[in-house]
């Protein structure tokens, strides 16, 4: 038997007897995870990965002869290289049968992810897993064009790989200009745990303290999750009655011209006051009208907001929601809000801007990512909008970290505006510029629509069945055994796939440096330590107001 040998090709599979492992290994190591050449008559070659290996012992018919061992590696193919010396995804172009196997030297692998060439679309991050020294670049045009999905289990690494591909895209220098102050990326990151602000330390940091997110930019379906409850007997008033109220409201305190004041309608983005509409509910609460002998009478809707008014004020004097509703957010322009957002700060320009969730209180996160979501939506529609050749000069990426927590795939109402949000900006944003990067460790947990949208993916280590099975379901490349590695990969390793890839990878990513304030607590070296006492009062301060 030759030293190594096709013995069978499937379109997802290639499996090899090799009866002498040193004809196959050639200079370079033999391992799963190694690359393989398998070559046919035509000069053409299948590049393929080592899923498998296993053992045969094969005997003789005849005791005289020597019993031998037969390795059988099963590997997955990648892609192949024509005649013309170019590697191309899929399994075409290969003669039957094929002939010589070798594994693939480092300079044949990094050949095949050169092949996107050295222009400005060139974008690196990683390097492959197998070999550090291999660079793993991607076409950055669509990479960031077409939607990312990185996911993983907790401490698998995602938040350093989001801040690694973010710091090596705020990095870019353009080598046909000799000096420039300031790349023109635009990054918005919604941080849900503090993570990002170590990694980034020169970004323009909003937090619930400094963030001002005006209530009357809310939409209608925003402004009822935010105080309506639909399991009320009363629901259906309290819509119409909000809605009536808001709408006369905007109308009071618009200053335009009277032809424009008619056509303002409950969802016009435009100032409207709070204190005004509850006082408005209140009276229509306490309304008596003429009745048929001219003496007053309760009105339909006497005494039938009574809980409602109860919940508007009590979320109009919580001094937990100031950034939405509080004072500061009265004088707000929508010019302001944008600008907060997208780095445009008057007195210092930024490329990315962290979004600090993690004070904002539960019951209006998904309100707040709505409506930041929808903003940056119109921004970059309007913005295209108003260029008459259609460009799109400061394209968005917006990275929603712990996705699942505010677009699970729920039914539940109050998840519903921040879900139509992101799924617009998922089936539409390509178009004007806007790209969602969605960072969970729950894959199976986020709409399905969001998800089904992505083109590049970062898959990272993945313990759940149904993570697993949910990503394998969604991928778009017909990896089949591939994705088996999803349990067994350290921190830091991803399967890297999609439009932008050359062809589907193990990769490696560097640390990000500076850091994200991710890393896990060190209990046993806090625990030897002296006794620790704490400073209640700091804490119970910030706690409490």
């Amino acid at each position: 038997m030759p030293g190594a040998e096709v013995v069978a090709v499937f379109p997802n599979r290639i499996k090899i007897a090799v009866s002498d492992i040193s004809d196959l290994k050639g200079q370079e190591p033999v391992e799963v995870g190694s690359y393989l050449r398998v070559y046919d008559g035509n000069e053409s070659s299948i590049i393929a990965v080592i899923e498998n290996y296993s053992i045969e012992i094969r005997g003789s018919e005849t005791e005289d002869e020597e019993r031998k061992k037969v390795y059988m590696i099963e590997a997955v193919p990648l892609g192949y290289i024509g005649a013309d010396g170019k590697f191309k995804r899929g399994g075409g172009g290969i003669t039957i049968p094929p002939k010589d196997v070798v594994v693939a030297s480092h300079l044949e692998i990094q050949s095949i992810y050169d092949a996107l060439g050295s222009d400005i679309r060139r974008f690196h991050f990683a390097q492959l897993s197998q070999d550090p020294a291999v660079k793993v670049p991607v076409d950055g045009d669509k990479f960031f064009n077409r939607h990312i999905a990185i996911v993983g289990s907790t401490g698998s690494g995602k938040s350093h790989a989001m801040a690694r591909i973010i710091q090596s895209a705020t990095e870019i220098r353009d080598p046909s200009r000799d000096s420039y102050s300031l790349n023109n990326s635009h990054i918005v990151i919604f941080d849900i745990h503090s993570e990002y602000l170590s990694a980034f330390p020169e970004a323009n940091y909003l937090n619930v303290e400094s963030l001002s997110l005006p209530y009357w930019l809310l939409n209608s379906e925003e402004l009822q999750s935010l105080f309506i409850e639909t399991v009320e007997e009363q629901s259906q008033n309290q819509i119409a009655i909000l809605k009536r109220g808001i709408t006369e409201n905007r109308k009071e305190h618009f200053s335009g011209p009277d032809e424009r004041r008619d056509i303002i309608h409950y969802d016009s983005p435009l100032y409207f006051d709070l204190g005004g509409v509850i006082d408005f509910i209140r009276a229509k609460n306490e309304e008596m009208i003429p009745g048929a002998t001219g003496k007053l009478v309760n009105g339909s809707l006497k005494g039938k907001f009574e809980n409602f008014l109860t919940r508007l004020e009590n979320k109009y004097t919580d001094r937990r929601l100031d950034f939405l509703l509080g004072d500061q957010t009265r004088n707000m322009t929508l010019e302001g809000v944008l600008r907060q957002f997208i780095g445009y700060d008057e007195d210092r320009k930024s490329n990315v801007t962290i979004i600090d969730l993690s004070g904002v209180p539960f019951e209006v996160l998904s309100i707040s990512v709505s409506l930041i979501s929808r903003l940056l939506f119109d921004y970059a529609y309007y913005y295209k909008k108003a260029h008459a050749e259609g460009k799109s000069e400061t394209p968005l990426l917006v990275v929603y970290e712990e996705a699942h927590k505010y677009v699970p795939k729920s039914e539940l109402s109050k998840y519903s505006a921040s879900r139509s949000a992101i799924e617009r900006i998922a089936k539409e944003g390509r178009k004007y510029g806007i790209t969602a990067a969605i960072v969970s460790q729950r894959p199976a947990e986020i709409s399905e629509t969001i998800f089904s949208q992505c083109s590049n993916f970062l898959a990272m280590r993945l313990t759940n069945p149904e993570d697993q099975r949910y990503v394998r379901r969604l991928i778009p490349d017909s990896l089949g055994p591939l994705t088996d590695s999803l349990p067994m990969l350290q921190s830091g390793e991803a399967l890297l796939l999609g439009d932008a890839a050359v062809m589907p990878s193990i990769i490696k990513l560097k640390q990000a440096n500076p850091a994200p304030s991710s890393n896990d607590i060190c209990y046993m070296q806090e625990w030897i330590r002296p006794w620790h006492d704490v400073l209640f009062e700091p804490l119970l301060k910030d706690w409490q107001k």
